[in-house]
């Protein structure tokens, strides 16, 4: 049980390190174009990372609590990943780089899960309890479908949205971009596009909507409060508003001055910017929930017939089985309010590589950057991946770079970024496997 809570301290202490690391994706841009000053923007980012609390399910956490076979593994694997985790994330924050917090926790979990397999079974084959021949490798979930067809789940899809999260906020961002400067024409096409726009969006969101009669547990009496404040329909609520804000201001830009123009923006940016540390908030915090989620699991596996108290009666679900999963509701809190702490502290290395090295970024620019994150994180949210926030936004600000030429964005930076990002997953899997073998011999 010691072992236990230090793996759940340990890893609160990654949440609050994370934040810190991550609080320049959710404030550079409003701190470079000085919307906010930067202790303004710590205090707005850390609130909304903490909102996220009533906002996000646990999806992500699922996710990630199955990167390793949980009835093949010790509560040594588990803290070894974390270790080499807040390592990893302490030496990129010193350096400045905005690496991936995600990744470096999805790395590290994985490399020890595998370093615990090889000093067990070595790597030639061994019969698992079901009788069937299994190798070191397969200890780490890599691939599998999902049961009703929908996405699959498994590391090779993590590492594969290394590439594809940055590439949709890339995409994302130049689009509204792109609509944003069409908007300013006085030309009537833009609007319609704008209004057509806004029809089809109450229709998506109208059709994700979750009626009363399917909600498990409404928070209300009310009917109508019920599937208004149901996790799942605030979500789609999030991205109506944003999308249907946008559209507002898309359909009147082109009356504005220059002046006028700003301002708004500039408004519209403490929006964006709030957007996204919800995204924030609710991709990363439940991460770290996985993770005490999985360490759970395998302390009763390890002890069984255990009797767990209430304050840590964690069942993770299981589609096969039917089994759905439960959580104590202090950690999903514990991990919001130290993600959020570690935000309050900031990470201003961070801050000037995302706010000024890529590219220079204006109001326009940060609204349309980080709306385009905020929509890909919630996207994939909902998909249950648990994608970098900040590959996200990085990608964001290059898509909105591109919209003036391709030489505004600073490549050489960029590229950079690129090599820290490839090389997080595989040095976190390598510093965890060390870090286990030298557990090992202690515990």
């Amino acid at each position: 049980m010691t072992l236990l809570i230090i793996i759940i301290v340990l890893a609160l202490i990654f949440d609050y390190i994370n934040g810190f690391h991550d609080a320049a994706n959710a404030i550079a841009t409003v701190v470079a174009t000085k919307v906010l000053t930067p202790f303004q923007a710590v205090l707005w980012a850390a609130f909304f990372n903490f909102l996220a609390y009533w906002v996000f399910g646990f999806g992500v956490a699922d996710t990630v609590a199955k990167t390793a076979h949980t009835m093949e593994i010790n509560l040594v694997v588990i803290l070894a990943g974390v270790i080499a985790a807040i390592c990893w994330n302490l030496l990129t924050w010193w350096l400045g780089i905005p690496s991936s917090s995600s990744h470096t926790l999805i790395g590290g979990f994985a490399g020890a899960a595998v370093a615990h397999a090889i000093a067990v079974h070595g790597f030639s084959g061994y019969i698992g309890e079901d009788g069937t021949t299994h190798y070191w490798y397969e200890i780490v979930s890599w691939y599998k479908s999902s049961k009703d067809g929908g996405m699959p789940s498994g590391v090779i899809v993590i590492i594969a949205f290394i590439v594809l999260a940055p590439l949709v906020g890339l995409i994302a961002s130049y689009l509204i971009s792109i609509w944003l400067l069409n908007a300013s024409r006085k030309s009537i096409y833009p609007k319609i596009f704008t209004v057509a726009l806004m029809i089809l969006t109450v229709w998506f969101v109208y059709v994700q909507m979750v009626p009363y009669s399917e909600i498990e547990k409404p928070r209300f009496d009310s009917h109508f409060w019920s599937v208004a404040f149901d996790p799942h329909n605030i979500k789609w609520f999030l991205v109506a508003f944003i999308i249907l804000t946008v559209s507002v201001f898309c359909l009147i830009f082109s009356s504005l001055n220059l002046h006028q123009a700003d301002g708004a923006l500039k408004k519209m940016q403490l929006l964006s910017s709030a957007a996204f540390s919800l995204g924030h908030g609710g991709n990363d915090s439940q991460k770290v929930m996985g993770i005490i989620a999985a360490a759970v699991a395998v302390y009763i596996n390890a002890n069984p017939g255990v009797h767990m108290d209430a304050w840590l009666d964690v069942i993770l679900p299981n589609e096969d089985l039917g089994v759905k999963g439960t959580m104590p509701g202090w950690i999903p809190l514990a991990c919001y309010s130290a993600i959020a702490a570690g935000t309050l502290s900031g990470g201003w290395k961070i801050v000037k590589t995302m706010g000024s090295k890529i590219t220079k970024v204006t109001s326009f620019e940060g609204v349309a950057a980080e709306t385009a994150g905020a929509l890909t994180l919630y996207f994939t949210e909902h998909l249950k991946i648990p994608v970098s926030t900040t590959h996200t936004i990085t990608g964001s600000i290059i898509g909105v770079g591109l919209t003036k030429r391709v030489s505004a964005v600073r490549w050489g930076v960029t590229v950079s970024l690129i090599w820290a990002w490839i090389l997080t997953i595989p040095i976190s899997a390598l510093l965890a496997g060390v870090v286990y073998f030298i557990l090992s011999i202690f515990i």
